[in-house]
């Protein structure tokens, strides 16, 4: 791993930690190291979360997410937008959404604001 991915690497783990301790529900992390996709467990039911920064972030080949959703036997795949600053408007996110068909490929979407702990459902 290079340097650059073992950093993005580190901020994933420190997003979803702190998403599942504002979530709000009985998460249990199971896989978070070999894909950008996070595996957890909630009640029970295996899912996946990706986490996705407009300002960093590259695209993704979400078609081969939803491969590794049927072989890692995922239930739901989650796409969280993680945001450093309070969102008042949403349209960039609306936008991305539609213009990468993301509401075809994940079964829910959010905003995470990271340092209000917040998690607004888009």
């Amino acid at each position: 791993m290079t340097e650059s991915q073992q950093e993005e690497k580190v901020i994933q783990l420190i997003d979803l930690h702190h998403f599942v301790e504002c979530y709000g529900s009985s998460i249990k992390i199971l896989s978070y190291i070999h894909h950008p996709i996070n595996i957890i467990i909630e009640n029970g039911v295996k899912k996946g979360i990706l986490f996705y920064d407009l300002k960093h972030s590259a695209l993704f080949d979400w078609n081969a997410f939803e491969e590794f959703k049927r072989h890692n036997h995922l239930k739901e795949v989650w796409f969280v937008f993680v945001e450093e600053d309070p969102v008042s408007d949403t349209v960039r996110h609306t936008d991305f959404i539609i213009e990468n068909s993301i509401e075809i490929f994940y079964d829910k979407i959010f905003l995470f604001n990271f340092f209000q702990s917040i998690i607004q459902p888009l």
